[in-house]
This record gives structure tokens, C-alpha cells and sequence, in this order.
């Protein structure tokens, strides 16, 4: 998807909501078990759904791939399903060594037709290029994130530049091997004090924020430091819209979790 197709969408549906499908077998309503792919089955009603309210879907590859041919299966029926007005996002995490990412890029952005996939940078340039290389497509590449875990490297200064943090030297460094035309970054949504630097380091691309709902993230710091002149975020929300209800009336329970956060959204546009 084009960037000014995505901005488009955004400004016409007045959302920037991105719906993550983190299918969870113990999550999903137990008379959906009966069915021949349960996993599909939950999410055609959940995507069906929402799908006036939201402008993205995030698929968290785990869920699926731990279910084996099954999970797989499932994923390719979902992506399939989810119609083309739709930024599509696999969040699959990978980068490797050059060869091995340019796989993966093949089956994700070529042979499953997704819009985009997340990539972790650690490996350097040529573990992110490969992704960067088919059109209209995206590579989503971690940033700040919002697990605790983040401590542990991201939020640490470089001895060499005490006053840099290294998050910031990713995205400093990552923001040259693209363009905003197929490069975004994630930044979690826990992490709203870090926004404004954020900006100032990468003014101008898409950030995919995590976090919000489940995690605590407050849509409206985030709405407020984040944004840009072309809005530039794809506010992601998973289990408080995906799990609001076990029961059957599970997708009707997700259509109103999606439209409150839509109608909040178009508050800040």
C-alpha cells in the first residue's frame, strides 16, 4: 500500500486504529473449538466486525505458527480475508543475515500479501534491506518498545556518546536505509514521554504503537506527542478489543470496542 493510500484512509474513515488478530485458542470463545479452523472462524467475525472502525489489522505470527500446519493455514485464510483497503501488518519480527531475511521478505510481502512485517534491526543494513526492496511494501522496525526488557539495551546511552540513547542511534542510522515510503518504525505505546524526542529524530514516518488497551497506554498522550502533519500512527489494539466478550456475542462486543476507540481517535484528528 501506497503511503498517501494509507493517509487517505486514514483522514476518510477518521482512524487510525490498527486491530492486532493475537489469536489465542484458550482466548477464543469454546464454542468456536467445533469448527474446522477456529482460529479462521474467530477472526472473519472479528475482522467482519470491525472493519468500519479500523484502517490496519496486525497478525502476531506466534499465535499461528504455534499451531503448527493448522496455525499456518488459518493465517493464510485470515490475510486473504482481510480486504485491500486494509494496511496489513505481519508481525513477525524477523531479520537474519541477508540472504535469509530476503526469504523471508519473499514469503511474507510476496507470497503472503501482506503490506508490511516488523523487523529488528540488531543485526545491521543488510538484515533490514531485503524487506526494504518490493513496492508498496514496508518494513516496520523496532524502536523503542514498551516490555521492561527495553531497559536492558534500548534505554541505555552509548559510552562513546554518553548523551545518545541507543534507541536513538538505531533509528537515527535506520532511518537512512529507506524512505518514509516503505519504513516505519514501532514504538511502544508505554513509552509516551519518549514521543517527542521520537519526532525529532524521524519527523516524518509512520510509527506503529503498541500497547494501548491491555498494556495501559494512554491513547490520548499518545495522540497528542505522536502525531504529525499526515497523522504518521497506527495505534495498535489487541486483546481489549479482541477478547471483550467470550461469549457469542464476542464480535459484536469487538464492533463497539473498535467504533469507542474510532470516536476517540476522530477527537484528535
Amino acid at each position: 500500500m501506497k503511503r498517501s493510500v494509507l493517509i487517505n484512509s486514514i483522514r476518510e474513515s477518521k482512524s487510525y486504529l490498527c486491530v492486532g488478530l493475537d489469536t489465542d485458542l484458550e482466548k477464543i470463545p469454546s464454542f468456536l473449538l467445533q469448527d474446522e479452523d477456529p482460529m479462521f472462524a474467530f477472526n472473519k467475525s472479528i475482522i467482519d466486525a470491525t472493519l468500519p472502525y479500523c484502517v490496519s489489522y496486525k497478525i502476531n505470527t506466534a499465535f499461528y505458527e504455534a499451531q503448527g500446519l493448522k496455525g499456518w493455514q488459518a493465517l493464510e485464510k485470515t490475510i486473504k480475508y482481510i480486504p485491500s483497503t486494509h494496511f496489513t501488518i505481519a508481525d513477525a519480527k524477523r531479520g537474519d543475515i541477508g540472504n535469509t531475511s530476503t526469504q523471508y521478505a519473499i514469503a511474507f510481502l510476496k507470497n503472503l500479501p501482506f503490506d508490511s512485517i516488523t523487523v529488528a534491526p540488531y543485526m545491521g543494513e543488510d538484515s533490514v534491506k531485503p524487506f526494504l526492496q518490493f513496492e508498496d511494501k514496508w518494513a516496520i522496525v523496532l524502536g523503542l518498545t514498551s516490555n521492561s526488557g527495553a531497559m536492558d539495551f534500548e534505554l541505555k546511552t552509548l559510552d562513546s556518546t554518553p548523551s545518545v540513547k541507543l534507541y536513538e542511534a538505531v533509528i537515527e542510522k535506520v532511518s537512512t536505509w529507506g524512505s518514509i515510503e516503505n519504513l516505519m518504525f514501532v514504538v511502544g505505546a508505554t513509552r509516551a514521554d519518549e514521543f517527542i524526542n521520537l519526532r525529532r529524530l524521524a519527523p516524518d514516518h509512520f510509527f506503529l504503537v503498541p500497547g494501548v488497551g491491555a498494556q495501559g497506554g494512554s491513547l490520548e498522550e499518545i495522540s497528542k506527542k505522536a502525531m504529525n502533519k499526515d497523522v504518521g500512527i497506527l495505534v495498535n489494539v489487541s486483546r481489549d478489543i479482541i477478547y471483550a466478550s467470550n461469549g457469542t456475542d464476542f464480535a459484536d462486543a469487538a464492533g463497539l470496542k473498535a467504533k469507542s476507540y474510532a470516536l476517540e481517535m476522530a477527537t484528535y484528528l
